[in-house]
């Protein structure tokens, strides 16, 4: 007996996502999380939601209302934290996270994903000032000019602090890279975007790298004489994050991303929060955007 109830207790959280619309159609509330401090993806205003990524949710909402035939639908936007986001929806906290975020096999076996919404990428800030080498690796050429030998050529990298948000997907792409270049450096992670400019513009961390779109947008804010890197170091895709075993919500949330992006619909959203799309951009559309 014991065993069984073992049993059970340890599906519940399966259980208590895999009718999201029906808890929807009992309850009349929409519950969706979002992270706070990701401008221009999601941001708090006040006690209001915003961003591109809340655009893109507001749809999915009101789709939601019209499938549950539900007009006074309440819509509810909850701040969470980078590190609960997924938890937040494996535990039924929020029926979704709006704030995209990449997909990865660990996080697959407590949640699923939607089609990609935006494609990441990673990017460095470090400061006006840097010394030349530093920069020439960061931007992918040589860090000396003149001859080189093996032990030379990622010395530009050596005796460094690089910051990372801590917990991410960034933090372990910057570890892995660093490991197989074999140079000495130190890794800190931080807490989130802001302390990693804060660390570089103090001097306390020569480079800080995460998400290109969210870097630009801080430092536009910003007059603290630091300056993004040219290069992307690496891409990937970015999805919203919905229960696991809950198809039919899954495909609700699908079906809006792609009728968006078939109609052209996310290149509003695009030029209203990411600055408007490219050539490169809107054939990812077409990859994204299920039949």
């Amino acid at each position: 007996m014991k065993a069984k109830l073992a049993c059970v207790l340890a599906l519940l959280p399966l259980f208590a996502n895999a009718a999201t619309l029906e808890r929807v159609r009992e309850s009349h509330t929409l519950t969706l999380g979002y992270l706070p401090d990701f401008a221009p993806f999601s941001a708090q205003d006040g006690e209001q939601a915003k961003g591109y990524a809340i655009d893109l949710c507001r749809k999915i909402a009101g789709q939601v209302g019209t499938t549950l035939a539900l007009p006074d639908l309440q819509v509810r936007y909850l701040p969470v934290t980078l590190a609960e986001e997924i938890s937040a929806v494996s535990s039924g906290k929020v029926d979704m996270v709006c704030t995209p975020t990449v997909a990865t096999l660990e996080r697959r076996r407590q949640v699923s994903f939607s089609v990609p919404v935006y494609t990441a990428g990673v990017t460095a800030v470090l400061r006006s000032d840097a010394p030349q080498p530093l920069l020439n690796v960061l931007n992918g050429k040589q860090a000396h000019e003149g001859p080189t030998w093996r032990a030379s050529l990622n010395r530009g990298l050596a005796n460094q602090t690089f910051a990372v948000v801590a917990g991410g997907v960034t933090e372990q792409w910057v570890r892995q890279q660093l490991r197989s270049l074999g140079v000495i450096t130190t890794v800190v992670t931080v807490p989130g975007n802001d302390a990693g400019l804060d660390l570089v513009a103090q001097g306390k961390a020569d480079a800080f790298f995460s998400e290109r779109m969210l870097l630009k947008n801080l430092l536009a804010g910003r007059d603290s004489g630091l300056m993004l890197v040219e290069r992307v170091y690496e891409y990937a895709p970015v999805s919203m994050v919905v229960p696991r075993e809950d198809e039919d919500f899954r495909l609700l949330v699908d079906t809006v991303i792609s009728q968006m992006y078939r109609s052209g619909e996310i290149e509003q959203a695009y030029a209203t929060h990411l600055g408007g799309t490219t050539k490169a951009i809107r054939k990812l559309f077409k990859l994204y955007a299920l039949p």
